[in-house]
């Protein structure tokens, strides 16, 4: 272990909060471990806290919960509510921007009042019913409230529009609708409420889907990334201004990742705001600050400081 650094975190004792009792548990974990192994390696007082249901216990001195639990219960407001009722400072967003963001229905609405750039969409309310959207092929079934592209599917042949919605609804009555857009796959890290350099995802086959993000765990083909994007100065410019203007629109603190669509005619479409994405030394969000010069530990330690600098009284 290093020396104990010269920071605001130098004297606070750490709780990693990881785990989760959503479908992105596993995920959580990997992104919970490597952030207590980076802020170890610091010299930190850190330790894991493995969040398994809906409630919360907190090691006894608790000074700030570095939350990486991804999905429900720790990105959709309810586990930054709990913790402040605890009065104890936590990572990221706050409880107003988690829900923003995590419901792609109120983000959506969101963008179009802020001018961001979004493709058309429309909410189908399957709660008296399955019903099919109007629009024709091909289009994205979304569920609202999920991360990780978990239960999303691209509809290209209109007999597959059933199945797809069917299996949205399992996971609430409201489906999102999306025009599909073709085009490139970006995502744009947002750190202190500046944009770091775009990352292309290329995927090996099909869509960004949860196969392809996570390898690992599903046996899929895998993804391959470039950053920073091999894009010219003015698009790049857009692509960053578009995914800032989303992140600002939701009232998002401290850090987020913008996942981004390019056009055929260098547009950008700002699909959604991940208020907590993946924080392995392999995720976008650390290839990005990697790509600014910025180490995983680094990252690490710039979130936990802005977010303590803002949640202490």
């Amino acid at each position: 272990m290093s020396s104990q650094p010269s920071s605001s975190l130098s004297s606070k004792h750490i709780a990693v909060l990881m785990g989760g009792p959503g479908s992105e548990r596993q995920i959580s974990l990997a992104s919970g471990h490597a952030v207590l192994a980076a802020l170890q390696g610091l010299g930190f007082k850190a330790e894991a806290v493995d969040v398994t249901g809906t409630t919360l216990t907190l090691p006894v001195g608790t000074d700030l919960a570095f939350n990486v639990i991804h999905g429900t219960f720790g990105e959709d407001g309810q586990l930054q509510e709990i913790l402040e009722q605890l009065g104890v400072a936590y990572t990221g967003a706050g409880v107003q921007s988690s829900r923003n963001a995590f419901d792609k229905v109120l983000a959506k609405t969101r963008f179009r009042n802020a001018g961001v750039p979004t493709p058309h969409a429309e909410i189908l309310d399957v709660s008296n019913g399955l019903c099919l959207p109007s629009f024709t092929v091909p289009f994205v079934v979304k569920p609202p409230r999920e991360g990780s592209s978990v239960g999303v599917h691209v509809v290209r042949n209109p007999a597959d529009s059933y199945a797809a919605v069917l299996d949205a609804a399992t996971f609430g009555h409201d489906i999102l609708v999306e025009a599909f857009i073709e085009g490139k796959e970006l995502t744009v890290g947002i750190l202190d409420d500046k944009a770091l350099p775009v990352v292309h995802i290329a995927p090996r086959q099909g869509f960004y889907d949860l196969s392809n993000k996570y390898p690992w765990m599903t046996g899929g083909a895998g993804s391959d990334y470039f950053c920073p994007a091999d894009l010219d100065e003015p698009t790049t410019r857009a692509v960053q201004n578009a995914a800032l203007a989303a992140h600002r629109s939701l009232g998002i603190e401290i850090y987020s990742r913008v996942d981004v669509l390019l056009d055929n005619q260098n547009r950008p479409f700002v699909l959604e705001v991940n208020t907590l994405p993946g924080m392995t030394e392999t995720s976008l969000l650390p290839k990005a600050a990697a790509a600014q010069s910025l180490s995983f530990p680094q990252l690490c330690q710039i979130i936990a400081e802005l977010s303590l600098a803002l949640r202490t009284p």
